[in-house]
Formats: C-alpha cells, structure tokens, sequence
C-alpha cells in the first residue's frame, strides 16, 4: 500500500517511520510512504502556500492552486485513488474507517495547515474529510501520521500474525481484555488463575466477560452496536448490565 502525503513539511515523516512495525512494514516494501513536498508546486520565488482570507480575520488560508496542482499529479495515471483532507470538520476517524482504508492500494492524504484550506480545494479535488478527533492540531502531519499507522498495520504481512489485527480493541466492536505475562505474581498482584489453568474455553469465556466488563465501564455506547451472541447477553446479566441495546 502507498501512502502519498502532501505537505509542506516532508521531513517531518523521516523519524516516526523508521521504527516499530511500520518502519519494518517500509523496509520490506509492504507499505510506501510518500511524502509530497507542496512547495513543489508553487510558482512564485517565494514558494507560496498561503494567503490572507477574503472577509478578514485572523489567521492565514492554503491557497488554492499548488494543493489542486499536487493532487492532479498524483492521480495523473492512478484512477480511483481518494484524495483525504485531515480536518477537524471530516469524518471522526475510527477503526472501521481504517479497515474501509486498508481495501485501497493507494491514499493521498492531504494535511493542511494554518486555518484551513481554500474551499474550492474541498469541493473540486478532496473525496473524503477526516478528523482523528475533537480537537484542533497545528497542522494534518500528526493525523496522518496516525492514519497511516492505524491503516498501515491492518495490511496483511505488517502485523507479526494478521490475527493480532482482527482481536484488536473495537475490530469486534469491544475493547480488548486485559493481558498478562511473567511473573506470575508482581507486587503482590497475581495472574488471574483462569489464564493459568490450561481449559481454553475458560480462558476464551474470562477473556471475553473481560472485554465486555472493560467496554460497559469505559465505552456503554460501543454494547449498542456490537454484535452479541446469547453467551454475551448472559455475561453481561452477570455483570449487571441493565441497559436497552435498541436504544
């Protein structure tokens, strides 16, 4: 998969991509991260990427033209590849996106900067708006830095087992259970016995009430979209979950 980012700060990228899975992911050409410098495609000596909005107010706006230029280069010859602005307006981002993501060869991500980018950009180029959350970054890198780590780790071969993927918090729509490793026992605190007793259905059953305990007290709202079996409901009984999924 090819991750093109257009930016203004390609170095920005060089760091947090060589490390961890990802970085690995790179190596091996799994995945490509593109960085696109956007002053690329300005065309004034000052390689200009912003100017001051019509109406007034504080702040600086992405001109139009070298964003329109950068993503029609990119497309030239590549048809169907989404253009994605990171913005605090687009769609709240989250794991079902990223697997919607994850089914394309190819991503442009767009990250803008100062207040914004010229509407014209938005309605005539970008396919897709997204924000990583409810709050406001100095600029897209970050977010796509994200993007492409959330993104990047659901293609097949990146992870250690495509497996650990699909048991991942909110893959099955619930938070995930809590691990343990060696020592048995740390600070006084021990392994729950359930996880040590060797039966794979219990282990399977503490692990799942786990994660169904973990989602009621952390995240309710996750329970009314999730999809339970009738063990689920029993657990949930058990742990007194009173509430109306149709809601």
């Amino acid at each position: 998969m090819t991750f093109h980012i257009i930016t203004i700060f390609p170095d920005y990228f060089e760091s947090p991509l060589k490390h961890g899975v990802i970085g690995k992911a790179i190596s091996s050409g799994i995945i490509k991260v593109c960085p696109v410098d956007l002053r690329c495609f300005t065309s004034d000596r000052h390689r200009t990427t912003d100017d001051r909005p019509y109406g007034g107010g504080a702040g600086m706006v992405m001109i139009p033209g070298p964003l329109a230029k950068a993503i029609t280069a990119i497309k030239k010859g590549r048809e169907g590849i989404p253009a994605i602005l990171l913005s605090p307006a687009g769609q709240l981002f989250d794991h079902e996106l990223a697997q919607e993501l994850s089914q394309h060869k190819e991503l442009i991500l767009i990250c803008g900067r100062y207040e914004g980018v010229d509407q014209r950009v938005i309605d005539s180029f970008v396919d897709m708006e997204i924000s990583i959350g409810d709050f406001v970054l100095t600029g897209g890198e970050p977010a796509a830095l994200v993007i492409v780590d959330a993104v990047g780790r659901l293609i097949s071969g990146v992870l250690g087992s495509d497996e650990s993927a699909s048991n991942d918090s909110f893959a099955t729509g619930l938070l995930e259970h809590p691990h343990y490793t060696r020592p048995r026992t740390f600070m006084g605190m021990n392994v729950p016995e359930e996880l040590l007793s060797g039966n794979h259905e219990k282990i399977k059953r503490w692990r799942r009430k786990k994660s169904l305990e973990l989602t009621l007290k952390r995240r309710p709202e996750l329970l009314k979209k999730a999809k339970l079996s009738p063990e689920d409901v029993k657990l949930l009984v058990e742990l007194g979950f009173k509430g109306d999924r149709k809601k």
